[in-house]
């Protein structure tokens, strides 16, 4: 297995202290290094739009094509390997190659799949979910956090009979739910009411204004996709007060924060949604999602109900998810492993940030537990709004500034996002973070000109 790291990775990155040609540099070591991967995108362009079918895996001027992978690694198709920090956007939560979760599944495709009726697994992971979020009394199996977003704003709407939804800038809760820098045209037709992200005041006040017809407010405890940015106690407190004040319905979107806390980030908060919502790692590495909460609104679902709420779906308890992520619930995912694996990222974050402090630079690292993002962004980051107003008039260098920083982690063998929002996996070592915190002191040395030219000095 080769290494992307060549032994002229270092020399060379110093004296060019122009930004486009410092991009062009890197782009031309990358373009070199990975004709594989080049290639396989060409062919793929022909059959798919832009070459790709998920659009947050895109990037110029083509994306690593990953053959395989083991542990915290990662293969490409021209045989480097690195280690993962992207960890497929937090759903790669075991790893990639987990010997329970492997074993497990190896057993569900000998028994036969696609059974087409209810199966041994399904509400043994549904039991080990709930005494994990005690705000959840039942839950029901979907394919996708998306799809799990929509049917739990689907059953909000239903039951208190009113139409709008509050959501907050920035936010993802789905392909079909996306609103950074305003929403998606291919959103679902859900009417929403913008709110701002830890802005108690104005959410309080948008929560009242429009109560007579707000079915839910809904929202991630961390805002994830808008860069790692945490809701503040003060604020999801706020919500959950000013939502059972005005009969509104509280939906946590932990799809991605659940990762962070035996009881997600609810649990850590104290708070209690009227519905939840997960996703990613929950089936063990298979697609699945999950929705639940309240009994009163869930039993709604149950189908021998007269007034029940239709709900169908293939492959809702899919044999493999079911059984890889009973297995990864009660075998893998122990609170001590979600302890260790959050304290390592803890350290991660609180490590970059005093390289930021010690070069000066205006860099700075978000997020809790194993989610982390790097911002090229000097003063407060309380929401999307914030780092906007930081990028005006400079959107496209603080760009090329993401993409000259996932090129130079790809030359140290490090697998990175270009928006640079990471996560760590249960096997992510100590050695992993101190290849990253090395490559990242040596990015700042290197590109610490360029930073300042771009956004400025430290605040």
């Amino acid at each position: 297995m080769s290494s992307v790291r060549a032994d002229t990775a270092k020399t060379g990155r110093q004296t060019n202290q122009h930004l486009e040609s410092a991009v062009a540099e890197a782009e031309q070591r990358y373009v070199a290094a990975n004709p594989g991967s080049a290639k396989l995108n060409q062919a793929a362009r022909a059959t798919m739009p832009g070459g790709n079918t998920r659009t947050t895996l895109h990037y110029g001027p083509f994306p690593l094509a990953i053959r395989s992978a083991q542990g915290s690694k990662v293969i490409d198709v021209d045989g480097h390997s690195y280690v993962d920090f992207i960890n497929e956007h937090t759903a790669g939560v075991f790893g990639h190659t987990e010997p329970v979760i492997q074993a497990a599944l190896k057993q569900a495709i000998d028994d036969g799949i696609t059974l087409g009726a209810p199966n041994i697994y399904e509400h043994e992971l549904a039991a080990a979910i709930l005494a994990r979020f005690p705000s959840m009394a039942r839950l029901r199996f979907c394919n996708s956090g998306t799809e799990a977003n929509l049917l739990a704003l689907g059953a909000a709407r239903a039951v208190t009979g009113k139409p709008n939804v509050l959501i907050f800038g920035g936010a993802y809760h789905g392909s079909l739910l996306y609103f950074s820098h305003g929403p998606s045209p291919l959103n679902a037709p859900i009417p929403t009411i913008e709110s701002v992200y830890n802005d108690v005041e104005r959410a309080v006040s948008d929560i009242a204004k429009h109560a007579s017809t707000l079915a839910a407010v809904i929202l991630e405890p961390m805002q994830g996709g808008a860069g790692a940015i945490c809701g503040t106690p003060e604020f999801l407190k706020a919500l959950r007060e000013a939502c059972s004040k005005h009969g509104v319905l509280l939906v946590f979107d932990e799809v991605m924060t659940s990762r962070l806390g035996t009881g997600g980030l609810q649990g850590k908060h104290g708070i209690t949604p009227d519905l939840t919502t997960l996703g990613k790692y929950v089936g063990g590495g298979m697609t699945i999602g999950a929705f639940g909460g309240r009994g009163d609104i869930m039993d709604r679902f149950d189908p021998s109900r007269p007034d029940a709420f239709p709900h169908g779906g293939t492959f809702n308890n899919n044999v493999l998810a079911m059984a890889g992520g009973l297995a990864g619930f009660t075998k893998v995912l122990t609170p001590a492993a979600l302890e260790r694996m959050n304290g390592l990222g803890d350290s991660l974050r609180d490590r970059a940030n005093a390289l930021a402090k010690k070069h000066g630079l205006p860099v700075q690292t978000t997020g809790t537990g194993s989610i982390f993002a790097i911002h090229f962004h000097a003063g407060p980051i309380r929401n999307i709004q914030d780092l906007d107003e930081g990028e005006k008039g400079r959107e496209r260098d603080i760009a090329a500034l993401k993409k000259l920083y996932q090129l130079d982690m790809f030359a140290r063998g490090l697998y990175v996002t270009r928006r640079i929002l990471g996560n760590l996996s249960l096997v992510s070592s100590a050695a992993d973070v101190d290849l990253l915190i090395d490559a990242l002191d040596e990015f700042l040395v290197n590109r610490g000109t360029l930073i300042r030219q771009v956004v400025g000095s430290a605040k």
